[in-house]
């Protein structure tokens, strides 16, 4: 990719945006169907398969950049695209029908146990930044194996807390809509509900591939054109990059308010970003190194911000704001004022 212009590359890198959109929102329906159909997600190893299902843009940046030795692209490409997961919250608010806001709709306390989860993950992951590099298991990081144990512990309560609740809480006014997308919409039917298993699996193989290919284009591409423009790897991963793979679940997440999930739409943001930080794993793997050392002080910056948008939502959650302010709740602009200065800071740490 060095080889090639700005324009040629600034190409390459809208389109492979574009695919992974489009991808990733075929992505999205196949698993949903897979999921219906095998109960995938009743199981811990198909709970597993899920999050890897739709976190492969993420996936495809990791591998390629940790192979290219890109390590602050691929760290702030995960610790940002948090902060940059959890904004597209905002997003869906705006799309909310009604006078309440999307925090004040959820009406379970679920979304503030899983956002629990990826303050404990992403905590983990800065203690991780402390270590030494010459403390690894085979060139891995405690701290990394210690994300993905803890992950596993974290949904296996979460499992364990939907099939059986120890209380029963009633918000008025609420609308959280399904549970979980193997429970029928009462008026939408389950994606491809009329297809066959084997268009199905086609589709999801090809979502799969396209999303891959388009994650690995991303990376070489944005790469280049943050060597070109002098832009530090962090900063580019953490916006434009972090962006770029968080398109998909900006499309299912307006349909999914579109659906009237509430709940769901909060839950898939939360449980993407707890997967995310996982990939610190594969990324030690493939580099034959640990990766946490070298994330250095922009990259926990941006586990800061992570961590302080994900409080505002998990408290809005819990203090469910009234009213809307330009289409928006008073939680969600907070955060866009919390995201705003979380990057004029990140441009002040880098330079």
């Amino acid at each position: 990719m060095s080889g090639l212009g700005v324009p040629l590359l600034l190409l390459i890198f809208v389109a492979s945006a574009a695919a992974t959109w489009v991808a990733g929102v075929y992505l999205s329906k196949t698993t949903d169907a897979i999921d219906i159909r095998l109960g995938l997600g009743d199981a811990l190893g198909g709970m597993i398969l899920l999050a890897i299902a739709g976190s492969l843009p993420e996936l495809a940046v990791t591998v390629s950049g940790a192979l290219q030795g890109h390590f602050d692209l691929v760290a702030g490409n995960l610790l940002g695209g948090i902060a940059m997961q959890t904004a597209v919250l905002v997003i869906c608010d705006l799309f909310v029908v009604g006078d309440r806001p999307l925090s004040h709709l959820v009406g379970s306390l679920m979304p503030v146990l899983e956002a629990s989860i990826v303050i404990m993950l992403v905590s983990v992951v800065l203690m991780g930044a402390l270590l030494p590099a010459s403390v690894a298991i085979v060139g891995v990081s405690p701290a990394s194996i210690a994300v993905v144990v803890f992950w596993l512990a974290g949904i296996v309560v979460l499992n364990r807390a939907r099939k059986s609740p120890r209380w029963d809480a009633s918000a008025a006014g609420s609308r959280p809509g399904r549970p979980h997308r193997r429970v029928a919409h009462p008026v939408q039917p389950h994606p491809f509900a009329g297809a066959s298993a084997l268009r199905v699996a086609l589709i999801f193989v090809s979502g799969c591939a396209v999303t891959l290919v388009s994650g690995v284009l991303l990376e070489l591409t944005g790469s280049a054109l943050a060597d070109r423009a002098g832009v530090n790897g962090v900063v580019f991963g953490a916006t434009a990059l972090a962006l770029a793979t968080a398109l998909p679940e900006i499309s299912t997440g307006i349909a999914a308010i579109r659906l009237g999930d509430h709940q769901l739409v909060m839950s898939d943001i939360f449980g993407g970003n707890a997967f995310q930080v996982c990939l610190f794993l594969v990324a030690d793997l493939v580099a034959g190194r640990p990766l946490l050392p070298t994330v250095g002080h922009a990259n926990s910056w941006l586990a800061g911000v992570g961590i302080v948008l994900t409080v505002v939502y998990a408290a809005a959650v819990i203090l469910r704001p009234q009213r809307r302010i330009v289409r928006l709740g008073s939680d969600s602009i907070v955060v866009v004022v919390l995201f705003a200065i979380g990057i004029i800071g990140l441009l002040a740490v880098t330079h």
